[in-house]
């Protein structure tokens, strides 16, 4: 008899198949993410349990699976799982990195173009009527070529957005807790988090959320930058303190910004959509159909490998089996 998975939302095809030749899936029928109440609901009888980013795996959770083996989230992010008690538990905490970073960074880059140039400040000023005539003073941005690009946090998608600058003439300069110049195949200087904020043209977040990194962009930090500087943010809404973005931007403190998180998602707070120098995207960095079928594949894979008793692609926990 095939053990259960519960797996919180549909995806790719090719992920379900894979699943449904070791697993009993039980799938989430509703097209939203799930209530507490609702995991609690549908995890009971779960050996595995397939995530996202959405999904509060919290004690409660894991408590009524007395059979979970396994997490695996459909995400590179875990902040979502609360992996010191699954680790207590001995239940294997998986993600999904890698297979979203050259998705994600093209993503950042489109943010980075369509906020500087003001794209879609355009297009919905044109679809409004307002394009009469060329003018010489209309919808003004900020050239990308030749400027300083500043990457906070040089992960595998920092990295990937910094090497596309290349192809602009940019400066890259970065703040990293563990890379060093000497560890990168392309040319970027290390500085401060201080120098980063204040000689950014162009600021792009690719920081993890940990305790450590909430609300790391504040009010402080903010007025660090330069007037003519944009930020972005494709990694996690909390990481910027959300309210104080909003008053830098109100005030004209910064240019622009792109965001494709937010910090309380789906929640859009009002002032922030009532602004038109950002762009804002609903959390499409990894959205492209390769990627998310890559994401499903490898979700899917760890996930298998822990029940069958393997090694799994990308275990975050560790802890001793026996």
């Amino acid at each position: 008899m095939k053990q259960v998975l519960f797996l919180t939302r549909r995806i790719p095809q090719p992920a379900m198949e894979r699943l449904q030749e070791v697993f009993e899936l039980k799938v989430n029928p509703r097209d939203r993410a799930l209530t507490q109440a609702e995991l609690i609901e549908g995890v009971q009888e779960a050996s595995a349990l397939l995530c996202m980013l959405t999904d509060n795996i919290s004690k409660a959770v894991m408590d009524a699976a007395p059979n979970l083996k396994v997490i695996s989230n459909y995400a590179v992010g875990y902040n979502n799982i609360d992996l010191d008690y699954a680790t207590n538990k001995r239940i294997a905490v998986c993600n999904a990195p890698g297979v979203l970073t050259e998705s994600t960074a093209d993503l950042t880059w489109a943010l980075i173009l369509a906020t500087c140039r003001r794209i879609t400040e355009s297009e919905a000023y044109l679809r409004a009527g307002k394009f009469l005539s060329w003018e010489p003073m209309m919808m003004l941005g900020q050239d990308v070529f030749g400027k300083t690009l500043g990457i906070l946090g040089m992960g595998r998608i920092g990295m990937a957005v910094a090497k596309r600058a290349k192809g602009f003439e940019m400066q890259v300069i970065y703040h990293s807790q563990s890379v060093k110049e000497s560890d990168l195949a392309f040319k970027a200087k290390a500085v401060d988090l201080e120098t980063l904020l204040k000689e950014s043209d162009i600021l792009s977040i690719h920081v993890p959320l940990t305790p450590e990194t909430k609300h790391l962009l504040g009010r402080k930090q903010l007025e660090l930058m330069k007037p003519s500087a944009v930020l972005i943010n494709a990694a996690r809404g909390p990481i910027v303190d959300e309210k104080e973005l909003i008053k830098a931007l109100q005030q004209k403190r910064i240019f622009g910004a792109g965001l494709d998180v937010y910090e309380r998602e789906p929640h859009i707070p009002p002032e922030l959509m009532a602004l038109e120098n950002v762009v804002l995207l609903p959390h499409i960095g990894s959205a492209s159909i390769s990627s998310r079928n890559d994401m499903g594949l490898l979700a899917a894979e760890n996930a298998i490998c822990i029940i069958e008793g393997r090694k799994a692609p990308s275990q975050i926990n560790v802890f001793d089996k026996n």
